[in-house]
């Protein structure tokens, strides 16, 4: 059958073009409306416009739909368009909103959220903090290759699809990633490197991994390959480095999984050189291909002093850092702090952390490697808690044995609204109250959005 005429849920049908009127944005950052009582859901709407859509495919009674026409516009919608392929990618649903719309939309989501757990007015909501920079503010990025040497294909998977968009100029993107993506595309022609194409399981290049110092403007590439076949990947690299001299480290890393994990476990370095140095704030960090770091760093220096602030620190408190990550918290609070103890699940991350103290010349924080809940049975008095957890939110164990150390205050760091409520219900009946959040837009132009959260206890 036609996919075309291919009958859908609801009573639509793929292919069909229907005028809905957007209402809302859903917490993905897509334009909702109802069409004879059905929910659609449509990429790049915004509320307030009435638009044609084109109908793709239904799924859990909502019927999902690309854009065609704005019939009727937002006053929220930039008149010009900053990405030739946002249609396609999806990376950016809010894309088309006016970066002013963007931020309070985000304090409105994060509003929505506490108010279903905390009574109303309980929590001092600020409005989001804006990026120092909404577009080209990623440090970092991972990119499948695809097609053919004679025509390269860099970019990022569709969604629900393993079609690759190409993508050469990213608005998100750092300015070096983007001359890095065309030069790497260069080099593939110019070598006849052959790509990897998971269907046949042949050819060497499956990634291309980059990540930028924004502090110093040096770049470090990797070169992702299904085996160690060396010559293609020699030349490609001299001729990264001779066209774009801010590339300072360059290694090959060999994952010969059939898996979607991007990194292999080892890497061979084609450079002296085998990290790069970022800061955030007066803060150091050494950055190897495996380790986490912050992919706005500009941002992520508010988003500290807003924790520092919070902590209120006079230098002879005890602090807890959980999910202390690489130790960009601990080592921001350090100087204003008697002792700082960071504690992290991933052992690699605390290697990291403990690289990046000695960098700084840190001396009052150390770092532990293990289930942050077990490690809390011994952890100690502390007069401060940061609570830093991935977007999951806290095991409730966590919770329980953070609030039995009753410390002063808690400073919980989330990347999730949902979680984030839900924890801090918890947290209220265990005798500690949330008393201010500060939205920080960490990711603009993506419906994501972290939160600095003071609580106190009772």
């Amino acid at each position: 059958m036609d996919k075309k005429r291919q009958p859908a849920i609801n009573g639509a049908q793929v292919g069909q073009s229907l005028d809905v009127t957007i209402t809302s944005l859903d917490r993905d950052g897509y334009g909702r409306g109802t069409v004879e009582s059905q929910q659609v859901k449509v990429a790049g709407g915004l509320p307030g416009e009435t638009a044609r859509v084109k109908v793709t495919h239904c799924s859990r009674n909502i019927i999902h739909a690309d854009l065609i026409r704005v019939l009727r516009h937002s006053p929220d919608r930039l008149i010009t368009k900053n990405c030739a392929i946002s249609s396609e990618c999806e990376g950016c649903p809010i894309l088309p909103m006016k970066y002013s719309a963007q931020l309070a939309w985000k304090q409105a989501m994060v509003k929505a959220e506490l108010e279903k757990v905390l009574p109303p007015g309980a929590v001092s909501l600020s409005p989001t903090t804006p990026s120092p920079s909404p577009f080209n503010y990623r440090n970092s990025a991972k990119l499948v290759v695809a097609g053919k040497h004679a025509l390269p294909q860099i970019g990022i998977y569709k969604r629900n699809s393993h079609d690759v968009i190409d993508i050469e100029n990213c608005a998100l993107h750092h300015p070096l990633i983007n001359t890095i993506i065309k030069t790497v595309k260069q080099g593939i022609k110019k070598g006849k490197v052959p790509i990897y194409s998971p269907r046949t399981g042949s050819g060497l290049l499956r990634y291309l991994v980059i990540r930028v110092s924004s502090s110093e403007n040096r770049a470090m590439v990797i070169f992702v390959t299904a085996d160690r076949s060396y010559n293609e990947i020699h030349h490609l690299a001299r001729h990264l480095q001779a066209a774009v001299p801010e590339v300072a480290v360059v290694a090959q890393n060999v994952n010969s999984s059939t898996g979607n994990i991007i990194l292999g476990p080892r890497d061979h370095f084609l450079t002296r050189q085998q990290t790069l140095i970022d800061a955030i704030g007066n803060i150091r960090f050494s950055i190897s291909p495996h380790s986490f770091f912050q992919v706005n760093s500009g941002c992520a220096a508010i988003l500290y002093k807003k924790v520092r602030e919070y902590a209120d620190l006079n230098g002879t408190e005890r602090v807890l850092d959980l999910y202390c990550g690489v130790g960009g918290i601990s080592l921001f609070l350090a100087d204003q702090a008697r002792e700082v103890m960071g504690i992290e699940s991933v052992q690699a991350a605390v290697a990291d952390a403990e690289r990046n103290a000695k960098l700084n010349g840190v001396s009052n924080c150390r770092f532990l490697a293990g289930d942050v809940a077990e490690l809390l049975e011994d952890a100690g008095r502390a007069d401060v808690v940061i609570l830093n957890p991935p977007r999951k939110g806290c095991d409730e164990v966590v919770l329980r044995k953070a609030a039995q150390l009753e410390p002063d205050r808690m400073i919980y760091v989330s990347c999730s609204p949902i979680s984030l409520a839900r924890d801090l219900k918890l947290l209220h009946e265990l005798g500690y109250v949330a008393t201010s959040v500060q939205p920080v837009d960490m990711f603009p132009q993506t419906p994501h959005v972290e939160n600095v959260t003071l609580i106190i206890k009772k």
